[in-house]
């Protein structure tokens, strides 16, 4: 029987880990730590109410995270909390930093004072930059850090201080770097809720110009499903990919939606694109696949069904969200 910390557990990929660790896990105990800011929906785990421990707290506390570690003898930490949204990190980079970089040095300083069998950082392919579109290859585990936004730079400044910590301090750290993720639960600033949402409502759906840019989807339980395998048999210092293999343009995502839900195509509309946008990631997911024995189980196909049908069926959790989110598509061209 273990105890977890999981810090940004009211988030999207939180929550889901949250709800998977206790029916994965049901003899562990799960102390669910959130600040809850504007994306942190307490909502997503109510139904968790009586089976967890709920913080709210900031990762930047050193106080609390402290006494919140020695109270509940917690033996892993999973930091999902992060700032994530790389166009709000446009006009408010300094918000990224001080939560992705300083509030997980902060995490890891309590962690290394009270001491923990260990500390997962949950990172992003984005740390990496971005591919040429016909690029044959993929991002592996040694490929140098090359962030291009500010949130890529305050996620990759969050990684090389766990790095550090586990180097100079031997404190027992590993990484997962996931490709993007969808499912339920995912607040709707995010493309595919976005799209649903607005599809939902009858609205346009938004497309940067650059339509045929790529991302890599992953189904956030067959993320979940990753980082247990590396608590679990990952080798302490080490970075493992988790990613799908599975490629999809913005437009790609958008007819989809439109598809499944049997809307023009008219209700797509052209925004222009954001500073520094990434063309497309690509994580080679082989250590995880080799080593752990771990692969999606989830189709991108029956998963986007499924995402859509869950947005669907819960308009009581997204409606009330809406407008909730500070992200302005044009802030940066005034």
């Amino acid at each position: 029987m273990s105890t977890l910390l999981v810090t940004g557990a009211a988030g999207f990929i939180g929550s889901n880990f949250v709800r998977y660790w206790r029916e994965r896990h049901p003899a562990d105990a799960v102390v669910a730590l959130d600040a809850l800011t504007y994306a942190g929906c307490r909502e997503n785990l109510d139904d968790l109410a009586e089976r967890i421990t709920f913080v709210h707290g900031d990762i930047r506390d050193r106080e609390l995270i402290e006494s919140t570690l020695r109270e509940h003898t917690v033996d892993v930490i999973v930091n999902f909390a992060a700032e994530s949204h790389n166009s709000l990190a446009i006009i408010r980079p300094g918000d990224f930093f001080s939560t992705n970089v300083t509030g997980t040095q902060t995490l890891l300083e309590a962690a290394r004072t009270v001491g923990v069998a260990r500390f997962h950082q949950i990172s992003t392919c984005e740390v990496y930059g971005d591919m040429d579109l016909n690029d044959p290859g993929a991002f592996t585990e040694d490929a140098p850090y090359l962030p291009r936004t500010p949130y890529n730079a305050a996620k990759a400044g969050g990684d090389h201080a766990v790095r550090a910590y586990g180097y100079t301090y031997d404190l027992p750290v590993t990484i997962t770097n996931c490709s993007n993720n969808y499912g339920p639960y995912q607040f709707p600033e995010k493309v595919i809720p976005l799209f649903v949402t607005r599809a939902l409502q009858g609205e346009q759906l938004p497309l940067y110009a650059s339509t045929t840019n790529r991302r890599e989807w992953l189904h956030v339980m067959d993320h979940c499903r990753a980082i247990d395998a590396v608590l679990d048999r990952g080798r302490v210092g080490e970075t493992y990919h988790v990613g799908s293999g599975v490629e999809a343009d913005i437009e790609t995502i958008a007819d989809t939606v439109l598809a499944e839900l049997g809307l023009p195509a008219s209700l797509k509309t052209i925004v222009p694109d954001r500073p520094s946008h990434d063309r497309r990631y690509l994580l080679d997911s082989t250590k995880l696949r080799t080593e752990l024995g771990w692969s999606p189980l989830i189709d991108f196909s029956e998963g986007m069904r499924s995402t859509i049908a869950w947005y669907k069926e819960n308009e009581a959790w997204w409606r009330p969200l809406l407008g909730r989110s500070p992200v302005s598509e044009t802030a940066w061209q005034r």
